[in-house]
C-alpha cells in the first residue's frame, strides 16, 4: 500500500506539472514559430503584421536594376492568388532601394485568404501562405510577378 501511495503522489505531481506547461503553450509549435517573410532576390520584406481579421500590413523594399510600378498585390495560402488588390489607376512607384508600406487597414485592404475565405484567427495563431506582387519594370515596360513565402503570427 505504501508503494502505491508513493507512486500515486509522484504521478499526480508530474500530471499537474505537465498540465501547467501545456496551459502555458509550451507544447504548441506556434509558440516557437517566428514571423518570416522571404522574397526572392531583389525584393525584401522589412516588416509585416497581421490582425485577427486577416488584414496584413507589409513593408516591401525593392532593389532591382530599375524603378518599378507595383500594379497589384495579394495574399493567399496558395501561390495561386485569386484576390489581388489592384493599383491600376494609382500605381505605387518604387525607386531602386526604396520601400513602401501597404496596409491591411486602408480602404483597399490587403487581406490574406485561406481556402477561399478570409483568414481569421486568434492572437498567436499562425498563417502560412504567399504574398504575390505584380509589378511593371519602368525601363522595359514588361510586367513581372514575384511571390514571397509568408509565415505570420496574428498579433
Amino acid at each position: 500500500m505504501e508503494y502505491l501511495m508513493t507512486y500515486g503522489w509522484a504521478i499526480l505531481i508530474v500530471s499537474i506539472a505537465l498540465a501547467a506547461l501545456y496551459s502555458l503553450g509550451l507544447f504548441s509549435p506556434a509558440t516557437f514559430t517566428h514571423t518570416t517573410c522571404v522574397f526572392p532576390a531583389g525584393f525584401y520584406c522589412l516588416n509585416s503584421q497581421m490582425d485577427m481579421g486577416g488584414n496584413l500590413t507589409i513593408n516591401v523594399e525593392q532593389d532591382t536594376s530599375a524603378p518599378i510600378n507595383i500594379t497589384a498585390i495579394g495574399c493567399d495560402s496558395s501561390d495561386n492568388v485569386g484576390h489581388m488588390i489592384s493599383f491600376a489607376s494609382n500605381q505605387i512607384v518604387l525607386q531602386i532601394g526604396s520601400n513602401v508600406t501597404i496596409s491591411g487597414n486602408s480602404t483597399a485592404k490587403l487581406q490574406c485568404w485561406s481556402n477561399s475565405t478570409v483568414f481569421s484567427g486568434g492572437i498567436g495563431s499562425l498563417f502560412n501562405g504567399y504574398v504575390v506582387v505584380n509589378y511593371t519594370d519602368t525601363q522595359t515596360g514588361f510586367p513581372h510577378t514575384v511571390a514571397a513565402l509568408l509565415s505570420q503570427k496574428v498579433t
